[in-house]
Order: structure tokens, then C-alpha cells, then sequence
């Protein structure tokens, strides 16, 4: 599943070829893939015909594009909450295999392709492609984030990621430190923190030296600091490289691949030595998912949390 460097770099992608467009036409190819608009198709396809994206918006990883109907731009667009001028939003779910395509109309039709939107311009299509039909799309209220910005009523339950201005670094060690679960648990609690997956908690695991089944609850405020540190700054540097990409499924608004996975230290790196000791990767079971670690580096605690 993409994570917050994956989506962000989407993000951008339809910040920048979307945004102030108006939606001239929308066609729903697979219903399953609007499922979670319950009102139906009539209803996604009546309320975003002649509406304009007035931005494109993300927390963590959830993503949506803020739609008006009075066809105007705030002169501050925000990426972390919808303009004051939006009237609700559209919401994009990815899921496992979800892509968000910026195309020429008279591109071929991809395969998987679920939903197209066409814009005023004519010159621009956003497709959404699903293989798997995990992801989707859906309409959504617009709610107070509490921080003066508004935010779609399905994303309200998510916490801010390390990447967002207003994350409260003090609040979430305070959290981090009450709860009595393992690390890794923790940090792909959306709720608690938001934007990390599999593969970068891994990867920020492996640079604070912790292993993935040490105890919340006996984490100082200092390691914790630095383990925030460590998940922003590798996500700040797969962003920069466009995301992590392992196979076609994972690509920007282009169609490209990012390729961070290539300077990636453990993740997917079994039995290959480690970075920094040499010492080979080891693989493990974890949550139904793998987990992948340096035994010399992120040594067992001595009183884990499975």
C-alpha cells in the first residue's frame, strides 16, 4: 500500500495539473470502485459536473481534491486542509493497487480503468485505475480540523503526520509513551500517527537502532524525538526521489516510477548485509506482513511487546 511519500508525490501531481479546473464530464466504468459514495452513481457524477477543483489536499495518507461550485480559488491553498472557498471534497482512497492519472483525453483507455473525469480545458482527463478495486473514490462533507482548516468528515479520525506543520510532537510522544504495545505497532497506528507504513517504519526503526517489538512505555521522551526525526527524514528523502516503487502498481500522476526503494537500508533487503555492521537482514513475521531488521543493530529487548 502507498504510503505518505507515495500519495504526496500524487498529491502535487494533481495540485498542479487540476487545480482551477472545472469537471466537464465524469463516467463511472466500475460502481464498486464508488461504493463508498452510498448515495450512488447519479449523485458522484451530478455533483461534480460543473464544480472546480480548487486544490488538492492530503493527511497522511489520505488524499481529496476540495470541489466548489461557485468556480473560485483561494489565494492560500492549503495542502494540509480544503480552502475556505470549497464546498465539500473528493475524496480518493488508493488502496492496494489505486492510481490517479493525469492523461490526454484521447489517451487509450488504461486497464483497470475505473473512473474518468474530464475538465473544461479539454486537454487534461484524471483517470482513476484500480486493479485490485480496494481503493475507490467518494464525495465527502467538508468538517472544522480544529486548527482553522476543514477536512473531509472520513479522514477526521487520522492523525497528523510528521510531515504536517501542526503535527504536535510533544502530544504524540505523551501518547506513545501511555500505551503499552510494541514500537512498530504503534507507529502504523494512523490514529496515533499518521503517514507511516511498513516499509518506512522499517526503515526509521533501522536508523534509531530500535527493534520493532520494543516497549512504548519504556521509550524516553529524547528517543522518541529522535525516532520522529528519523520517520521524517526518510520519507522527506523517498519524496524527493518520487516514492518507493516496487513494482507498476505505485506511480505519480505520470504514470512514473520513484525509485527511493533503491537507497531503501532494510526493507526488502533479506539476508543482505546491513548498511552500517554488515551483519545480514533478517526477515520476520510481523502483524501478517513481514518485518525486516539488523540483529546485531536492533538487538530483541529484553522484555518485548509482540
Amino acid at each position: 500500500m502507498p504510503e505518505l511519500p507515495e500519495v504526496e508525490v500524487v498529491r502535487r501531481g494533481l495540485d498542479r495539473w487540476v487545480t482551477g479546473r472545472t469537471i466537464e464530464s465524469v463516467e463511472v466504468l466500475d460502481v464498486r470502485s464508488i461504493r463508498r459514495h452510498i448515495p450512488g452513481s447519479v449523485d458522484f457524477t451530478t455533483r461534480l459536473r460543473g464544480a472546480t477543483v480548487v486544490g488538492a489536499s492530503r493527511r497522511g495518507k489520505f488524499l481529496w481534491l476540495p470541489i466548489s461550485h461557485g468556480g473560485t480559488l483561494s489565494t492560500h491553498r492549503r495542502s494540509f486542509a480544503s480552502p475556505a472557498t470549497a464546498d465539500y471534497a473528493l475524496v480518493a482512497h488508493l488502496g492496494m493497487s489505486g492510481q490517479l492519472l493525469v492523461v490526454d483525453p484521447g489517451a487509450a483507455a488504461e486497464r483497470h480503468l475505473r473512473v474518468r473525469i474530464g475538465f473544461d480545458d479539454g486537454n487534461h482527463e484524471l483517470r482513476f485505475v484500480d486493479q485490485r478495486i480496494f481503493g475507490g473514490l467518494a464525495i465527502d462533507d467538508l468538517v472544522d480540523d480544529g486548527r482553522g482548516g476543514r477536512i473531509p468528515a472520513s479522514v477526521a479520525h487520522i492523525a497528523r503526520d510528521p510531515l504536517d506543520p501542526e503535527f504536535g510532537e510533544a502530544a504524540f510522544s505523551r501518547a506513545l509513551r501511555r500505551r503499552r504495545t510494541g514500537l512498530k505497532r504503534a507507529m502504523l497506528d494512523q490514529s496515533l500517527i499518521s503517514g507511516i507504513g511498513n516499509i518506512y517504519a522499517d526503515e526509521a526503526l533501522w536508523r534509531s537502532r530500535h527493534h520493532w517489538a520494543t516497549a512504548t512505555d519504556r521509550m524516553t521522551a529524547g528517543q522518541v524525538k529522535a525516532l520522529v526525526n528519523h520517520a521524517r527524514d526518510v520519507m522527506v528523502e523517498a519524496l524527493a526521489q518520487g516514492g518507493t516503487s516496487f513494482d507498476s502498481l505505485y506511480v505519480n500522476v505520470n504514470g512514473e516510477s520513484g525509485y527511493f526503494s533503491r537507497a531503501l537500508a532494510v526493507y526488502g533487503r533479506e539476508d543482505e548485509p546491513c548498511d552500517r555492521c554488515g551483519q545480514p537482514i533478517r526477515r520476520e513475521a510481523f502483524m501478517n506482513r513481514s518485518s525486516y531488521r539488523c540483529p546485531r543493530c536492533q538487538r530483541t529487548p529484553r522484555e518485548p511487546r509482540w
